[in-house]
């Protein structure tokens, strides 16, 4: 089945539903435009255009678009062209500002890319570019959960039905033998879905046992006596999973390449310089934190976090090919064609002028 044939239904209804219902108000708090402030006196507009939007979460994993925002590289790629943010809350809310045009570029997590991209029949979205791996941990009350083993029987909390870590622990409960509806969460495990916002206090409260989350979340609740049981990464081949993805609307991709290219310029130097200065790239993504949603992350939660994240400029295909196969084996996706998800050309020509390696699409690149 082709990407421009009529797919089947991408999720369960259940799933579907909730996958896109929208997480925040309208398309997501706009972040503080400081692109127009920074733009070089005699600069020069790229492919003529006024502004490009981009769109990130407030989430460390995010930290490629953070660091890229704070420290001023996408203005720097894209000249008089003013870089303009917009901040989400969850996936579903991004896809929709995505497919809607209201904004062009945007780092999202791999569940919400297939979604999208499937949903549309393969027609709205793009992957062009990799951020993130790592960064997504079990976290358990040691006075109840001593050992994997402990886990079952327990109360364990994702951030929400299909998304990335639902289906992550979904997977890896099924690989110990256990059995769990995927739609109530009910069986061997409770899966209780719950926002990364609501989950710390819901573990003080004692109301769950532990959690499968991403970064912050994971070392907020160590902050607060939990500890880590598990590290996701450790279940993945030399310990890399895609987290972070570049996605673009395939229109905006067709009609403005040049833009589209000095963003991926732009994270690509962000990540070099987050790589050279790493005590400095993590307070800036947590000085932009602050700005985006008025409170920086304390030390005991910053530091851990930032440590467990790698970034990178790979997507990590393969990665999100088989966590695609782990929706589908947890009843949450049905088997999707993803052939022409990627187009790494821009990011690939962007690190050739580096002198750098070029990334592999694993047979899901376009053409």
């Amino acid at each position: 089945m082709s990407a421009t044939s009529a797919p089947r239904r991408a999720f369960a209804v259940t799933a579907a539903l909730v996958l896109l219902a929208l997480t925040g108000c309208g398309y997501g708090s706009q972040a503080k435009d400081k692109g127009a402030a920074d733009i070089v006196a005699g600069a020069r507009k790229t492919d003529g255009l006024d502004s490009v939007r981009i769109g990130y979460f407030g989430n460390l994993t995010h930290g490629t678009a953070l660091v890229g925002n704070q420290k001023g590289f996408f203005q720097k790629e894209l000249g008089a062209t003013e870089a303009r943010y917009a901040v989400f809350n969850a996936g579903p809310s991004e896809i929709e500002a995505l497919n809607s045009g209201s904004i062009d570029i945007g780092w999202i997590g791999p569940s919400p890319a297939i979604n999208g991209y499937v949903k549309s029949r393969g027609k709205n979205l793009r992957i062009i570019g990799g951020s993130a791996s790592g960064g997504v941990k079990l976290v358990v009350n040691p006075d109840r959960v001593k050992s994997l083993e402990d886990v079952e029987g327990k109360r364990i909390a994702t951030p929400q039905l299909g998304n990335t870590q639902d289906v992550a622990f979904l997977n890896w409960a099924s690989e110990q033998g256990w059995t769990v509806d995927s739609q109530s969460g009910k069986g061997d495990v409770t899966v209780v879905r719950s926002d990364n916002k609501v989950t710390p206090d819901a573990f003080a409260a004692g109301s769950v046992d532990g959690a499968w989350v991403p970064e912050p979340t994971a070392s907020k609740l160590v902050a607060e006596g939990g500890k880590v049981l598990l590290d996701e990464a450790s279940l993945w081949p030399d310990e890399e999973f895609v987290i972070t993805n570049i996605v673009v609307r395939q229109e905006f991709l067709e009609k403005h390449p040049k833009a589209v290219e000095a963003v991926l310029r732009a994270s690509v130097e962000t990540n070099r310089w987050i790589d050279a200065h790493p005590e400095e790239a993590r307070a800036a993504a947590n000085e932009q934190l602050a700005a985006d949603s008025g409170k920086a992350l304390p030390a005991d939660v910053l530091d851990p976090a930032w440590e467990s994240i790698r970034f990178t400029d790979d997507p990590l295909a393969a990665t999100l090919d088989a966590q695609a196969e782990h929706a589908v084996a947890a009843g949450l996706l049905e088997k999707p064609d993803l052939k022409g998800v990627y187009d790494l050309t821009l990011l690939n020509k962007v690190l050739a002028a580096e002198g750098a390696p070029a990334f592999d699409d694993a047979g899901l690149g376009v053409g």
